[in-house]
């Protein structure tokens, strides 16, 4: 069975260029049309996708045209129709981030990747954190901190060391960026209904920026973080590279 699709593809050359090629060869529909999303990019435009299609129903598969493509299949111009049939469906629910500024103000975002607190200026930052309302860590001083979901666990997550989580483990990551103290304390595993508070302190001595995949809010206070169980976008993968696959082996690579 045909699936009716359409092509979104990133601004850069080789995504549009590829998106050129593939209208030709495939009869493709309007977006609002489409009962699938291709996405043609790297792994940027592919988080921009998942935020547009998130509850929307329809699965996205991914060509890369970027540079590391983890979230993205192999990119080839043959069989698309039969790699969109036999692909496999995997469900990611994001994180959903809420803060409070210095000023008030509160913003709320979500991240299929992680929600990280950076600092903002060359002092480190002090920050409390405490799970399911229990304080766990009185004061973390650090770079930043950060909460991973499975899919984001080889991201930023796995670049400050933290834990590669297989999906379908349950949990999520709870990694420091260059923590100073306590020096030795390299993170945790929480369940994936678990919600985290980080309070800010010193906030305006030591300002702190907090960032949703790509939704940015500077000078917060305090920060919450849960998995918004209730929304979720679908990705499918060729069979043979599923992102199952690609997490394990991930945990094996140099």
């Amino acid at each position: 069975m045909s699936l009716k699709f359409a092509i979104l593809a990133a601004e850069t050359e080789d995504a549009q260029e590829a998106a050129i090629r593939l209208r030709k060869t495939y009869a493709t529909v309007a977006d609002n049309e489409a009962e699938v999303i291709v996405a043609l990019g790297g792994d940027g435009f592919m988080l921009e996708i998942l935020h547009q299609e998130m509850d929307s129903g329809r699965p996205v598969f991914g060509l890369n045209r970027g540079s590391i493509g983890f979230l993205m299949n192999e990119y080839r111009e043959d069989d698309l129709q039969e790699r969109l049939t036999a692909a496999q469906e995997v469900a990611l629910h994001p994180l959903r981030m809420a803060t409070e500024t210095v000023s008030g103000e509160k913003v709320t975002a979500d991240a299929f990747n992680e929600v990280s607190l950076l600092r903002e200026t060359r002092q480190t930052a002090k920050i409390r954190i405490t799970i399911d309302g229990v304080p766990r860590l009185d004061e973390l001083i650090c770079d930043g901190v950060l909460v991973a979901t499975p899919a984001g666990s080889t991201a930023y997550n796995l670049s400050a060391h933290g834990t590669i989580i297989p999906l379908g483990a349950g949990v999520l990551a709870l990694t420091p960026i260059s923590a100073f103290r306590p020096r030795r304390w390299r993170g945790a595993l929480l369940p994936e209904k678990a919600s985290v508070g980080f309070e800010v302190l010193e906030p305006l001595k030591r300002p702190v920026l907090a960032v949703a995949d790509s939704t940015e809010v500077r000078d917060v206070v305090r920060v919450s973080v849960h998995q918004a169980r209730s929304s979720s976008v679908s990705l499918l993968f060729d069979p043979e590279h599923n992102l199952e696959e690609r997490i394990l082996r991930e945990q094996f690579l140099d």
